[in-house]
């Protein structure tokens, strides 16, 4: 096993930890049931890449208040978390299993998946907002800085408003143009991968220009992270996805790969990457691991 193998790993294992401390609640009270299904939602593996990522990123302009940033970690996981319960409602795109798991609506029923999105996002903002106490102007001023860029991502003008127009084109049966799936890609995914670098920059005190430089890697990670999924629903195990492949192809759904075809957007994946790469080489800090991560993403085969 290589050393970033180990190494990530162990990050991933501290993210979970993170997790379990400040996401998992108690199950009990009359709202139970929904509490149940927040917690199984939340507990439902993943790569915690957008926590990891938002972590490695404070670490790497010096950050060190552990409950600013473990706040933050937990309260994007649980936005990115909502998303996907969301996203798997029969009204949306009908997934009954998610990373090998059957997915919430399967579990809790329709309308309960739809609260537990609903819960997870305004349990986002309560847990980041739970660091604000007794903290100083500065760090005052950072968080609030931070939460205002997290809503604006996670809403109209960056993943809701990436998933309202997928959801129009499939609706109409509308054949999207390459310019409208970068489109969706780039509010659907990058978004909240923006949020995880440019969040941990902001709340370290990062310099502006970096930030700037680090809304550029966000971008350009989440397309290539984006046509990579799509590449993998063409190609990718069953088993090592957790989740059935193909899905693009039965639903008539036009895609990256269906444009372009598979070897020119496995060469896109590898072009968008290298740009997120030039822009990582130019920050003023610099993480190593972060930067094996970025690359790591491209060979990914889930």
């Amino acid at each position: 096993m290589s050393d970033f193998v180990t190494e990530l790993s162990e990050k991933v294992e501290y993210v979970e930890d993170v997790l379990s401390r400040k996401g998992v609640l108690k199950e009990e009270g009359y709202q139970k049931t929904v509490i149940e299904a927040m917690n199984y939602a939340l507990n439902g593996g993943g790569k915690r890449l957008r926590p990891l990522i938002m972590s490695e990123v404070y670490t790497m302009y010096g950050g060190a208040d552990k409950d600013i940033i473990e706040s933050f970690m937990t309260a994007l996981e649980m936005i990115h978390t909502y998303s996907l319960v969301h996203d798997d409602l029969p009204a949306m795109d009908n997934d009954e299993y998610r990373r090998g798991k059957k997915t919430c609506h399967v579990v809790y029923g329709e309308d309960m998946a739809i609260l537990t999105g609903d819960a997870l996002l305004n349990r986002a903002f309560e847990v980041a907002l739970s660091c604000s106490d007794n903290k100083n102007p500065t760090d005052s001023a950072r968080i609030l800085c931070a939460l205002r860029l997290m809503a604006s991502k996670a809403g109209i003008y960056g993943m809701v408003g990436g998933q309202v127009f997928d959801v129009e084109s499939e609706n109409l049966c509308k054949a999207n143009t390459l310019e409208e799936i970068l489109f969706i890609h780039r509010l659907k995914t990058s978004a909240l991968l923006q949020i995880a670098f440019m969040t941990g920059a902001i709340l370290a005190g990062a310099p502006k220009e970096d930030i700037e430089l680090l809304s550029i890697i966000g971008e350009n990670v989440g397309i290539a992270f984006q046509i990579r999924d799509d590449i993998l629903d063409v190609i990718g195990d069953e088993e090592v996805i957790g989740k059935p492949v193909g899905s693009d192809e039965r639903n008539n759904k036009q895609t990256y790969v269906s444009i372009k075809g598979l070897e020119k957007a496995k060469e896109d994946v590898d072009a968008f990457s290298k740009l997120a790469l030039s822009s990582f080489d130019k920050l003023s800090s610099k993480n190593d691991f972060l930067r094996e991560l970025i690359v790591s993403l491209v060979l990914r085969d889930k």
